[in-house]
């Protein structure tokens, strides 16, 4: 075990504990009359506020976003196109609830059903994904659940495409906010389609339901939800300069009481917060000893951008680690798992960033192999 000691370690080991815990504290005193709420700086992996981030809820037609993920992830593999046609069905156009009016027997395109869910959370272009995808909405519901279990949506049951009432159907905030940085980061191409503040079908226009789009606060997607179980929900993401927010509120009493608190607490996070970066991915943070290896040294280095994220003009102490068994045993693979930087604070969980070689090294030759034969035979001899 080596700790990170002198100018770094000094100046960046305060602003971690600072992060940690006033982020705590922070998450603790700011309420919010939501019954389940999560707000997550993506940037930095920070969760700076949570309630009831765990328990399964009804999420009325946030959970939409799980049908856009699978129908995102159809595209990406070439099982479809934007420009394919499907055939509405009679159950598809009998849905209830918000729709985009699609006509039994209609075509409608891939494109055209993704806007229908996104701007118009249309039921019924849902479940024309659904069995467009799946033969059955019933099927495509299972395929949902296993899916999520693949991405780690450890809470969340699809029993619909839609997110229409039914007890079998449930999610976390926690999952939600989850999915909602997936949708982010892995479609790049179609995330933007969430911005998209209107969108007309047959004649028929509406308007995009999330109220944050024209509110100048940085939003940029994702879907609201409502039933009368669920009560009034949001996921939602904002962008400022390089720092992106996803927040999850469900369980609110009116549309307007909806569109304050996701305002403010959009606001908050923003202003409360400040995020920062230690290490860039790939950066060398420490060499390793090797044994029997063709180098002495292997350089490890975080496989991600290690970001922090700290509620401006807090400053403390912690204690900052680099971890690793060693010396490492050669051969090394480029990227091999090696230790972890350590981040301990009292009274919290402790932090734990994977470190990684930097470069491969190979074993050492007859010479190397010698003088580590040698210093095994001399160390009973001279114990340290």
């Amino acid at each position: 075990m080596l700790a990170l000691k002198g100018r770094l370690f000094a100046s960046f080991v305060g602003l971690l504990l600072s992060t940690l815990c006033a982020e705590s504290a922070f998450a603790q005193s700011q309420g919010t009359p939501a019954s389940a709420a999560i707000v997550i700086d993506m940037t930095s992996g920070a969760v700076l506020l949570e309630k009831n981030a765990d328990q399964p809820l009804p999420p009325a037609s946030m959970s939409k976003l799980m049908t856009l993920f699978m129908v995102f992830e159809a595209l990406e593999q070439g099982r479809i196109s934007m420009g394919d046609t499907f055939r509405t069905s009679k159950r598809a156009s009998q849905m209830g609830g918000s729709k985009m009016f699609l006509r039994e027997g209609g075509l409608v395109s891939v494109e055209d059903l993704i806007r229908g869910v996104i701007v118009q959370s249309g039921n019924d272009a849902a479940v024309a994904i659904a069995e467009a995808l799946a033969g059955t909405e019933e099927t495509f519901a299972e395929r949902m659940t296993q899916r999520g279990r693949d991405l780690g949506l450890e809470n969340s049951v699809f029993a619909n495409s839609t997110g229409w009432p039914d007890q079998r159907q449930l999610m976390t905030v926690r999952d939600l906010a989850k999915l909602a940085g997936l949708l982010v980061e892995r479609f790049p191409n179609y995330y933007p389609m969430f911005a998209e503040t209107d969108f007309t079908w047959d004649g028929v226009a509406q308007k995009n339901r999330n109220p944050l789009l024209n509110l100048g606060v940085g939003a940029d997607g994702l879907k609201t939800g409502h039933t009368e179980e669920a009560g009034y929900g949001l996921v939602a993401s904002a962008i400022r300069g390089q720092r992106r927010i996803v927040m999850v509120v469900s369980g609110l009493e009116s549309k307007g009481e909806r569109r304050h608190e996701a305002e403010r607490l959009i606001n908050w996070s923003f202003r409360a917060f400040e995020t920062r970066e230690l290490y860039a991915a790939g950066e060398g943070i420490i060499d390793a000893p090797v044994w029997i290896g063709s180098s002495a040294t292997v350089t490890l280095a975080p496989e991600r951008d290690v970001m922090v994220t700290a509620p401006f003009g807090t400053l403390d102490k912690a204690e900052l680690k680099i971890r690793y068994e060693g010396p490492v045993p050669a051969p090394i693979a480029e990227g091999q798992a090696i230790g972890y930087v350590e981040i301990d604070v009292p009274e919290l969980s402790t932090v734990k960033i994977p470190l990684v070689a930097k470069q491969a090294v190979e074993t050492g030759g007859f010479l190397t192999r010698m003088q580590a034969a040698g210093q095994l035979l001399l160390e009973p001899l001279f114990p340290g």
